[in-house]
């Protein structure tokens, strides 16, 4: 897969498909994920625009995080590689750890931000010091965590596939990595941040969502002036994956007035 380097010291991983004159998409995966978690969206919305979907740093087919990294730091990575690919404005996508990141890039650098398309996410959660406990303790064995978690990140029935994908990607995670990852998202704490927002904003969220449940992503729209909140029904915490013609046709429509 390709990498491109960031300003950051690193390099990261990203995949992509088509070109066009029409903004170009960006999509930021979750904590237990990675950029391959995009691919029905990169085939989808790469017929009519640049799609481009990033691993953080630590995650895919990036170099390692150093300690200490952030989700500030997350976002300037981002920031840092769409300067590189020549992407100078585009619809940032991110999806529960991928929405915080999306709120953080949004605070760094606006004008870079054409819309924000935040699924799945929040600005702080109620649980969030517990969750990250828990996540710490079980990360020393990804695969077993992933097998313990997948039932209650995704929605029941579950399709076979995707719950299978599902925990063969959080295994391929490296442990200090995710730690990292957990931190930047269950400690999150961005409530002004989400106010400032003054971009055109969707804030999506699955119907059976139980690990970032519909109010939390109701009480997002409601901090993002102007911002739309549209539910995905029959899906969990992975929206994009468990149903993807649904959030593929929510997101299109949403972008193509921008």
């Amino acid at each position: 897969m390709p990498r491109v380097s960031t300003n950051n010291g690193y390099d990261i991983g990203f995949d992509q498909a088509g070109s066009g004159d029409a903004t170009p998409i960006v999509f930021l995966h979750g904590v237990g994920s990675d950029k391959s978690v995009w691919r029905p969206q990169l085939d989808h919305f790469g017929a009519e625009r640049r799609a481009i979907a990033f691993d953080y740093p630590g995650y895919g087919d990036s170099d390692p995080a150093p300690a200490g990294t952030t989700r500030d730091d997350y976002a300037a990575a981002i920031i840092s590689a769409m300067r590189e690919l020549g992407v100078e404005r585009a619809h940032i996508c991110g999806l529960s750890l991928g929405g915080v990141v999306a709120i953080a890039m949004h605070n760094a650098d606006a004008v870079r931000c054409a819309s924000l398309i935040l699924a799945d996410t929040f600005a702080v959660h109620p649980e969030g010091e517990a969750i990250y406990d828990r996540s710490i303790v079980a990360s020393s064995d990804l695969r077993a965590l992933a097998e313990a978690r997948v039932d209650v990140l995704l929605a029941h029935p579950a399709d076979p596939a995707v719950r299978n994908e599902v925990i063969e990607t959080m295994a391929r995670i490296d442990p200090a990595a995710y730690c990292i990852g957990a931190e930047a998202v269950w400690r999150s704490a961005q409530v002004e941040r989400a106010s400032n927002i003054r971009v055109p904003t969707l804030v999506v969220c699955g119907t059976e969502d139980k690990v970032t449940p519909p109010s939390l992503s109701t009480a997002l729209a409601a901090l993002i002036p102007g911002a739309r909140y549209e539910p995905i029904g029959g899906a969990g915490h992975i929206c994009n994956l468990e149903k993807p013609d649904q959030f593929n046709a929510i997101v299109s429509e949403f972008i193509r007035r921008f």
